[in-house]
């Protein structure tokens, strides 16, 4: 009984501590079980589709509402983890994901179960960039891994969700299982957000609220123009990004090799995209962020090249596993740059405009990808055009590190990428 109460009580702990590496677990599991809103309705698509008598086009209003949602509440719900912490947004933000999907499942027609989706998307966003946000104050030597690992949880459950999903539907029904997916919401993520009560202890608070560089100082740039630089690279490097991830079905089926070849394109994407995720955050510890996303994305965009290069089957394959193991540690590392750079008071805030950037970036290059093949019936030109998009965010981080260079030449021997730390907290 007291270990549960030290757990789940209102106390303090320390950064770094044993208590740290659990609420770590616990954000994982609520990523992992709050993405369903992201991939359930991948799945339920052609049901609901010939359940409504909708065209394609017009079923996937209710995705692209998702995504607006998710856009949305990811920065909405940072600001009010800025301001009452992470319990009662998560847990609104938990409350709308549940009763989301539950009334999507009664709705008697296509445009209230649409606008329930939007609800949806706005409760999975509280499981992404407000948990990665908060589990950056609890780590400072580790914190590259831990953000890292906390944003694996939607990876996690892009590889647990669909298949769930799919034997729910074969067994009661679309509707059904909206209904059963709310409700597992709810009962199992109210739980895990208990272990989220407790604060960072009052002197590891206050080293925790001095930030360890200066955008001005460091960069020689206004912080309003760091965060647009950012929001801009957030928006490059997720249009490039979505062209293998949005359309490699797509593309494998006008090549000939069908619909489940692509599907385990994209399994092999979001599996070795776990891998990235966790080795981007290793990376980081010892480079610092900027330098690990200019790394990123030139891998990304070299994985990219590749698939202009070939289009058989087995290099199809090894090329997919490629672009997963390059790409999946860009976003995280966009948290590491704010972290740096930006007063940790504005971490939720801050944090989720800039994944929101990159949400819309996904959305974009989704769309223009699709666009570009209905103008050429190719997909030559799209992954071209994904190219360069990813050379702006390439460009944009390395314009960063020089400046970084240029200012604070020290700064390339820290291996916390962000400089010396100020004198009143230096450990």
């Amino acid at each position: 009984m007291a270990i549960a109460a030290q757990t789940f009580g209102n106390g303090t702990a320390s950064a770094e501590s044993p208590y740290a590496w659990l609420r770590l677990a616990a954000s994982v599991l609520l990523g992992t079980i709050g993405s369903v809103g992201l991939w359930s309705y991948v799945v339920a698509l052609p049901v609901v589709q010939a359940d409504f008598a909708l065209t394609r086009a017009d079923a996937s209003l209710a995705y692209t509402l998702t995504m607006v949602g998710f856009g949305l509440g990811a920065a909405a719900i940072g600001t009010f983890v800025d301001r009452f912490g992470i319990g009662a947004p998560l847990t609104v933000a938990t409350l709308i994901l549940g009763l989301g999907f539950i009334v999507s499942g009664l709705v008697p027609s296509f445009m209230p179960f649409a606008l329930a989706n939007l609800a949806i998307g706005i409760g999975s966003s509280g499981t992404f960039a407000p948990l990665i946000a908060d589990i950056s104050h609890w780590f400072t030597r580790r914190r590259g891994i831990a953000v890292a690992v906390c944003a694996s949880g939607n990876y996690f459950g892009g590889a647990f969700w669909p298949p769930v999903v799919q034997r729910l539907i074969e067994f009661g029904g679309w509707r059904q299982n909206q209904i059963v997916v709310g409700v597992a919401c709810i009962l199992t993520m109210l739980p895990l957000l208990l272990v989220l009560r407790r604060r960072l202890a009052t002197h590891e608070a206050e080293v925790e609220n001095v930030a360890p560089a200066d955008a001005r100082k460091a960069l020689g740039l206004s912080p309003s123009l760091l965060f647009v630089l950012l929001g801009l690279a957030g928006v490059a490097c997720c249009v490039a990004m979505s062209m293998p991830q949005v359309h490699i079905v797509a593309y494998c089926t006008d090549l000939g090799y069908g619909v489940a070849r692509g599907a385990e394109m994209l399994s092999l994407m979001l599996g070795f995209g776990i891998i990235s995720r966790i080795g981007s955050g290793l990376i980081a510890d010892r480079i610092g962020g900027l330098p690990t996303l200019l790394l990123g994305s030139l891998m990304q965009g070299a994985a990219l090249l590749l698939y202009l290069l070939f289009d058989g089957l087995t290099p199809l394959y090894v090329i997919s596993a490629l672009f997963g193991l390059f790409q999946g540690g860009i976003v995280p590392m966009y948290a590491i740059v704010v972290r740096d750079y930006f007063p940790p008071q504005q971490a939720g805030t801050l944090v989720g405009l800039v994944i929101t950037s990159t949400i819309f970036g996904m959305a974009l290059g989704g769309w223009m990808s699709g666009a570009i093949f209905d103008l050429t019936g190719s997909y030559a030109l799209a992954f071209a055009n994904g190219l360069l998009w990813n050379l702006l965010n390439a460009a944009i981080a390395l314009f960063l590190l020089l400046r970084r260079r240029a200012r604070m030449p020290q700064a390339w021997h820290d291996p916390s990428g962000a400089g010396p730390l100020p004198a009143n907290v230096a450990h």
